[in-house]
């Protein structure tokens, strides 16, 4: 089997940023999908984020997201990593890491600010309701916010080389 690209990066160079990880064009009706590798966390250099944290995240994130005036129409998917060092977002059409930094912010804020019951967080909305931390969820967004999102440059936007 061919090597899929994603396991090409360099996983020990790679720290936490915004990568656009594939942009794929559909041949026959020639819609293009860009998905976003939001890196929290350097990987096999830094701990992991807890589960718990990672599914509060991703409700949170995927709500926010899909209700966002501008971007709403524009998300396909957005859910972890299985490594649980970040996160995938699939936006319909190409787009740079620069354009899809606003709603980053915004919703990496809204997690950090975020009060009350976590949406779809009930045992008939969610297969593990109860695997939910929304302490640590608010302390990765304040750290993804401070440490990326809010002084990102260039490197944290372009894949180091590739093994």
């Amino acid at each position: 089997m061919e090597q899929i690209a994603s396991f090409t990066i360099d996983h020990l160079r790679l720290e936490p940023g915004v990568y656009v990880s594939r942009v794929d064009r559909d041949p026959k009706t020639g819609a293009v999908i860009t998905t976003f590798d939001l890196r929290l966390t350097a990987p096999n250099r830094e701990p992991v984020m807890d589960t718990a944290a990672v599914h509060a995240i991703e409700h949170l994130l995927a709500t926010y997201f899909r209700n966002d005036a501008e971007w709403a129409s524009r998300v396909v998917y957005f859910g972890p990593m299985g490594c649980r060092t970040g996160f995938y977002l699939l936006i319909f059409g190409e787009c740079t890491p620069q354009e899809v930094l606003p709603l980053l912010k915004g919703g990496f804020e809204f997690v950090r600010d975020f009060e009350g019951e976590i949406p779809g967080a009930k045992p008939a909305e969610c297969g593990n309701y109860h695997d939910s931390d929304l302490n640590q969820a608010k302390w990765w967004a304040r750290r993804y916010l401070d440490k990326t999102l809010n002084v990102i440059d260039d490197a944290h936007m372009n894949y180091p080389g590739t093994i």
